[in-house]
């Protein structure tokens, strides 16, 4: 019998996961949150063989749960669920060690099949994620960037609207300072403004 553990904060979604998991007769779920902290607490209670993980939670990213988990138990099968078809949100998850990659809008035996796959000792991808991998043409960031904290800090800032002068105040460093983190950030972003870099670190949950 197969122990899966959903980790979902939508209930429509979470419901869906646990009728199509209890119409099998080889998996059983044995725990299902709405957070990741939540979940990582219960992890080791719950002892699952795999995992069934939404990326967008409303506590903490995808990315950062998955490095926590992947701190606590190298050998628990993760399979990531996202709507995120975007090949850096697909490379960071993969880089963190998730088994799987299924976009939420597949059929029911998509993720079934994922299931099996993982716990057989391969590494599944849908067909849309495998179609974006092999797209060497797309543009744009490879993997999501790495941010520091105070690089983060600087983001929420500019994200509520502080000036620099503001920001270097706040945070009791130099306007030079401010700016040359501004400076990394487009670099790390790929892009020419700070508007850009606040709008794609929100859709990467970074913020």
């Amino acid at each position: 019998m197969i122990k899966v553990v959903i980790i979902d904060d939508h209930p429509i979604v979470l419901e869906g996961l646990k009728n199509l998991l209890s119409s099998q007769d080889d998996i059983t779920v044995t725990g299902y949150f709405d957070t990741g902290m939540a979940a990582l607490a219960a992890l080791d209670k719950a002892m699952p063989d795999l995992l069934l993980l939404d990326i967008n939670l409303p506590d903490i990213s995808g990315l950062d749960l998955c490095k926590q988990i992947r701190r606590k138990n190298k050998d628990l099968k993760i399979i990531a669920l996202s709507v995120h078809n975007e090949r850096p949100v697909i490379k960071s998850m993969l880089q963190q060690g998730v088994n799987g990659y299924v976009l939420k809008n597949s059929v029911g035996e998509e993720i079934i099949h994922a299931i099996h796959e993982t716990m057989d000792g391969h590494t599944y991808l849908c067909p849309k994620t495998q179609e974006v991998l092999k797209n060497n043409t797309e543009g744009g960031l490879v993997e999501i960037p790495r941010i520091t904290r105070r690089e983060k800090e600087i983001l929420e800032l500019i994200g509520q609207g502080c000036t620099t002068a503001q920001i270097a105040a706040q945070l009791f460093i130099s306007i030079h300072t401010v700016e040359s983190h501004r400076k990394n950030l487009m670099g790390k972003f790929e892009v020419s403004n700070m508007t850009s870099v606040i709008r794609l670190a929100t859709e990467y949950n970074l913020l």
